[in-house]
């Protein structure tokens, strides 16, 4: 696979319920939340965020890694996607959310160190 499917994330208003939910489900395991609301899912697998600050939207995503995050919003964009989290760059990570054509919201993401662990 050229651009690998690599992170999964699910972004809740409520994240303590979905933490609940997936952690029994699954038996996963959650972290604590970060300063801006964001708890690691085994170890660096994916993640749960606190959606309350981005508009309190519930969504449950796939990340493929690409190599030039702007370029892959600005192809996805060409190819009729729109844009539902804009490029963010956290320092560790560059990435975006993307509504495709039919509605599917996915992510794209570029890790800014070759030793990147969640």
């Amino acid at each position: 696979m050229g651009s690998p499917v690599n992170y999964f994330e699910i972004g809740t208003p409520d994240p303590a319920a979905a933490q609940r939910f997936y952690g029994q489900l699954f038996d996963w395991s959650i972290g604590a939340p970060s300063p801006v609301g964001y708890r690691m899912v085994e170890g660096d697998a994916g993640g749960l965020w606190d959606s309350t600050a981005v508009g309190g939207a519930s969504w449950a995503i796939f990340y493929v890694q690409v190599d030039d995050v702007r370029a892959a919003i600005t192809q996805a964009q060409a190819l009729g996607a729109t844009v539902a989290v804009p490029f963010v760059d956290n320092g560790r990570i560059e990435f975006a959310h993307l509504v495709d054509p039919q509605g599917n919201r996915f992510g794209v993401w570029r890790p800014k160190s070759p030793d990147w662990a969640g």
